[in-house]
Formats: structure tokens, C-alpha cells, sequence
């Protein structure tokens, strides 16, 4: 590309990827904006929600318009279903590392089958950047924000599982990406809402959080998405902001030639920093992900060259990255994806993640339902619609109060807890409120039943109860397998990808 002045803005743009709100398609006024930016030379795009048919024609239209091919990411770590409707919602990571044993040939062959059709469908609808897999190692388990997304506790079992999804997204032509550099899985703070701060010596993070990332360059991994967080051992700054980090142990250390990336721009990890996108390529980023406002980063950034705060080789560098790696994109046949085989095929996954943590001989399967309470724990917006209100006839909200004292008494007591890991929530567990409560009614019941609908960490702190199941997931999917698993109707095949402590 030329270095005329005409240019520069454009230049800049090339590294940027926009949001695309999927919902918004459909109304001109919109579709126009997104069309702007394309003409203007953005460099792609990360989709947010939308149906499957009005994505995939909206991004075919905007192919002719781009002078150079996009990138078109998505955050699909439960598989599309987690962003476009009509598409099929895959478990969690860690549910997958609980269902399959890639260790053996047929759990091998079975992530390999489960990541392929989340690529498949990704091809057609015009994604050809799944921002995965995770490579965080999930260290604390009042982390808010990793938890169920990451595959283990273990970093060696991250990197088998990671570099395994990395070879498979490369080999049907997508652009992997490896998040969160250098490790967002030791931290009980969500970085949408403040800086998290990971406090270890080099060896440590080289031993747990780094090891994943160096097999994921091993595999060819084709991009890696820098963390907003703070690793004091490296630099007082951020990493996203840190050329220490960025530069001089990815680049450097690790030997990374790919792409890198920051993660979304409009989380508060960052707030107070000044000229963020400047910082972030002057650390040696690639492309600025999820800017709150395209148009005025590039113009942040154009005005720091002509201030002499980043050089244009800077920009220069970056771009010819992301050049070489846009010429992978080519305009492939759609797969011919069986989106009901698909759904099917989840089905069993979540089926076989399924980990009976606790046994107690005697008290499943639950064949006497007269005598089983269900009590709904958690977040509250899972009860409504739970397919556990039909599975006893007997199903109520666990009260903050004493009201239900007594209420399960000569009966088995199934505690079905809700957590969920979001962003912007800052939380995956419960209430201290809702332990207690749990506990008592718990010791008061014939038996007692704790389900763990998302964290698996809150079983730890029930190890008094007769039966701990983990599910790793709220969907309906993975209600409904537990339901057959507490039925008799299908065994427990899952196996605990994480150290609990009881009693923490």
C-alpha cells in the first residue's frame, strides 16, 4: 500500500474490526453504516446475533464492496447457536473437556467432529474468524468471567485441547484465535468491568498460563488476542498496552508471527488509560477489536502519527500482517451443514459431559417422584423456563427467608443452582445467603441433591450432600440431560476436568 498521505486513514482503518449487531439487519439506515465503513476500508467485522439466513445474505453483499477481503469474527465458543439464531448451540468448553477424552481415538475423533461442524456452520454464514478457542487455565474458582469457558484447571490438558481446535479450525480454512494472552484464569475480576491484576513469578506463568500458548504457536495458530489485564512480573502497564508483553515475550519469546489482537475495546479494564488504540499499537498489536467508535480511533490514530506518537511503519508492519493472512480468504462452495444432525449431536455431548462429582448409594435413580422437592437456586432468570419445574410436580424458589424449613423434611431435596459466566456480570457463584440456606434445608431432607448449572465450583462447598452433579451449562439441553440422568435413563459418562476443594 502507498505511504501517500491520502492513504493513511485507510491504512488504519484495514486494522480495525467493527461490531455488526446482526439484530439491526434489515433496516437501511444500518445496513448503509456498515456499507460506509466497508467503502472507507475497515478491516472487518465481529457479529453480534442476528438470524442465520439475514447474516449470511447481509456479509454476501458486502463482499463486492471491499477492496480487500474482510475478516468476519464472531465469539462462538458454545458453537454459533451462542450468537446466531437458527444455528446449533454447542456445550461449554469445559463440558466438552468432561465429555471427551481426546486421549483415546474415539474421544479424538468426536472433538474433532464437534469442532468441525462448528466451522462448518461458521463457513456458511460468512464467518471466517471463530474467536477460539480459550487457552485461559481456570485457577481460581471465583473467576467471573473464564470458569466454564476455559477446558480445565490443568494446563496440560488446555494445551492438548486447545491445539487440537487450533489444527482443525486451520485445516477447514478459518482463522483460529487463541484468547487471553498471557492468561486470564487466575483472577476473581471480570476485565469488562475493571483491570484484573495476576500477581506470579515468570516461572509460574511459563509452567500454567503461558504453556497453552506455546503450543497453540506450535499448532499455527493464526491469531492471538491479547488479555486486558495486569501481569506486574512483565510491566506496570497492561499487557494489551505493554510492548514488554506484546512485543517482547509473544513476539519475542514465544516466537508468535501471526496476528495480534486486542480484545474488545469497549471493556472498562482500560478505563483511564488515555489514547488506548495508539498504546496498543505502539505495543505491537495488529488489529484493534471492537472499538466503541471506528471513525474516531482512526482518527486518534491518525492524528498520533502526525504527532510523531506512532510511526507509519508501525501501521505499516501491522498491515502487511493482516495482508499476508487475507490472502487464505477465498470464496468457498457453502458446506452442506445438517443443522438437525447438528442439534442432535450436541444433544449427546451435553449427555456425556454429565459428571456425577458424589455418589451415595441408594438414592438415585429418583424413581419415587411423590417424594422429591425441587428448589430452584441462582439466577433468577433461569427458573421460569427450566423443564425441572415438571420433572417432580413439586417445584419452588429457594426463599432467602426460613419459610421452606420443614418443607422438604422425609424427602429428597434436589437444589438445582444457576450460575452463569457473562460478561459485565462479575460473578459465577451464589450468595452467601443462598449457601446457608442450602445447607440447611439440605441437612434437614432424607437426601439431598445439588445440581450445578454452569460453575461447577459451588459443588465444593456441599460436601455434606448425599448426590453432587455437575452440568457445566444452563441450557435446556443440558437440563433435560441431567433430567434423564436422574431418571436412570442415561448414565453418567462425564469426567471432572477441575480440582474441587471441598470447603473452600
Amino acid at each position: 500500500m502507498s505511504t501517500a498521505p491520502g492513504t493513511v486513514r485507510r491504512k488504519i482503518y484495514q486494522l480495525v474490526i467493527g461490531r455488526l449487531d446482526g439484530d439491526n439487519i434489515g433496516d437501511p439506515s444500518y445496513e448503509e453504516k456498515i456499507r460506509a465503513f466497508v467503502q472507507k476500508g475497515i478491516g472487518g467485522f465481529i457479529i453480534f446475533g442476528g438470524t442465520r439466513e439475514a447474516v449470511r445474505s447481509f456479509l454476501l453483499t458486502l463482499r463486492p464492496g471491499a477492496d480487500i477481503p474482510l475478516f468476519i469474527a464472531a465469539d462462538i465458543e458454545r458453537g454459533l447457536g451462542q450468537q446466531i439464531r437458527g444455528t446449533t448451540l454447542f456445550p461449554s468448553q469445559m463440558a466438552m473437556a468432561a465429555a471427551f477424552d481426546i486421549r483415546n481415538p474415539e474421544g479424538e475423533i468426536l472433538f474433532d467432529r464437534a469442532v468441525k461442524e462448528i466451522a462448518r456452520e461458521s463457513k456458511t454464514v460468512g464467518i471466517n474468524m471463530p474467536l477460539i478457542p480459550v487457552l485461559d487455565v481456570n485457577q481460581n474458582p471465583d473467576n467471573p468471567i473464564i470458569c466454564t469457558r476455559a477446558f480445565s484447571d490443568n494446563p496440560e490438558t488446555v494445551a492438548l485441547f486447545g491445539s487440537c481446535a487450533i489444527k482443525i479450525l486451520e485445516r477447514e480454512g478459518l482463522f483460529s484465535c487463541a484468547k487471553h494472552f498471557p492468561g486470564h484464569g487466575d483472577t476473581a475480576v471480570d476485565s469488562h468491568i475493571s483491570l484484573p491484576e495476576i500477581r506470579k513469578s515468570p516461572e509460574e506463568f511459563m509452567a500454567v498460563d503461558l504453556l497453552p500458548f506455546q503450543h497453540a504457536v506450535s499448532a499455527d495458530v493464526s491469531s492471538i488476542m491479547i488479555g486486558h489485564l495486569s501481569a506486574p512480573v512483565f510491566d506496570d502497564r497492561p499487557a494489551s498496552l505493554s510492548r514488554t508483553v506484546v512485543t517482547g515475550l509473544l513476539r519475542g519469546k514465544l516466537g508468535f508471527e501471526g496476528l495480534i489482537m486486542t480484545d474488545a475495546l469497549n471493556m472498562h479494564a482500560l478505563k483511564g488509560y488515555g489514547d488506548v488504540p495508539v498504546q496498543c499499537l505502539n505495543a505491537g498489536v495488529d488489529i484493534l477489536l471492537h472499538p466503541p467508535d471506528p471513525d474516531l480511533t482512526v482518527g486518534e490514530v491518525v492524528r498520533a502519527i502526525e504527532a510523531g506518537d506512532i510511526s507509519e511503519r508501525q501501521i505499516d508492519n501491522a498491515v502487511s500482517r493482516i495482508l499476508r493472512h487475507k490472502k487464505r480468504i477465498k470464496e468457498h462452495a457453502e458446506p452442506d451443514v445438517e443443522y438437525s444432525g447438528n442439534e442432535e449431536f450436541a444433544t449427546r455431548i451435553f449427555e456425556m459431559s454429565i459428571t456425577l462429582v458424589k455418589d451415595t448409594p441408594g438414592v438415585l435413580p429418583l424413581s419415587q417422584k411423590d417424594k422429591v422437592s425441587v428448589l430452584f437456586c441462582g439466577d433468577a432468570s433461569f427458573f421460569p423456563e427450566s423443564p425441572l419445574r415438571n420433572f417432580c410436580g413439586k417445584a419452588s424458589v429457594l426463599s432467602r427467608t426460613d419459610e421452606l424449613q420443614g418443607h422438604v423434611h422425609n424427602e429428597v431435596a434436589v437444589f438445582a443452582i444457576f450460575t452463569s459466566v457473562a460478561a459485565w456480570k462479575g460473578s459465577s457463584g451464589i450468595s452467601e445467603e443462598e449457601l446457608s440456606l442450602i445447607r440447611k434445608l439440605s441437612a434437614q431432607a432424607r437426601h439431598s441433591v445439588v445440581l450445578s448449572f454452569g460453575s461447577p465450583y459451588v459443588l465444593r462447598h456441599f460436601k455434606e450432600a448425599d448426590i453432587l452433579i455437575a452440568a457445566y451449562d444452563v441450557s435446556a439441553q443440558a437440563q433435560h440431560a441431567v433430567i434423564r440422568c436422574l431418571e436412570g435413563r442415561r448414565g453418567f459418562q462425564g469426567r471432572l476436568p477441575i480440582r474441587l476443594i471441598f470447603g473452600q
